[in-house]
């Protein structure tokens, strides 16, 4: 395990973006950011275990917008740790297309590992001290629709 020891949470598809689609600012609040300024440097990037049918729909289609084809949401591993990336600095702007502000961590030099079930925390965390053995299993609105059965009639 040579990944860091600190990881900040990212919920889905967007840590997915982070660690395979080029996403190299992560959007977070003045109070987020707050805590973590002087954080600068390797973390790991845990997935969140949430993931709403509206925020992955908005998220991929936003995505779609600027050529990066998002993988299905039941793809999408969440409930862990997935990679790492490398913290450079914290800005109030940014041309990066993935730039929503009102702060953006700067990231670089991102790498994917295998996926390691760990349960998440608000900002930057130890997730050495959370691992888990619970999987979080895609969600029904994730998974393809199942043909109804066809209904049995008696025969006349």
């Amino acid at each position: 395990m040579g990944l860091p020891s600190k990881a900040l949470s990212v919920r889905q598809p967007w840590a997915w973006a982070i660690i395979h689609a080029g996403k190299d600012i992560e959007n977070r609040s003045w109070q987020a950011v707050n805590h973590g300024l002087n954080v600068r440097g390797p973390i790991a990037i845990h997935a969140s275990a949430s993931m709403s049918k509206g925020e992955y729909e908005s998220t991929a289609e936003f995505m779609k917008t600027i050529g990066v084809t998002c993988p299905p949401a039941k793809d999408l591993r969440r409930g862990g740790i997935i990679g790492e990336v490398e913290v450079l600095d914290v800005v109030r702007g940014s041309d990066s297309p993935w730039f929503f502000g009102p702060r953006g961590l700067v990231l670089a030099n991102p790498g994917a590992c295998t996926f390691i079930p760990v349960k998440g925390c608000l900002g930057y965390f130890n997730w050495r001290n959370h691992l888990t053995e619970d999987l979080v299993e895609p969600a029904k609105w994730m998974l393809p629709k199942q043909p109804k059965p066809e209904p049995q009639g008696s025969l006349i």
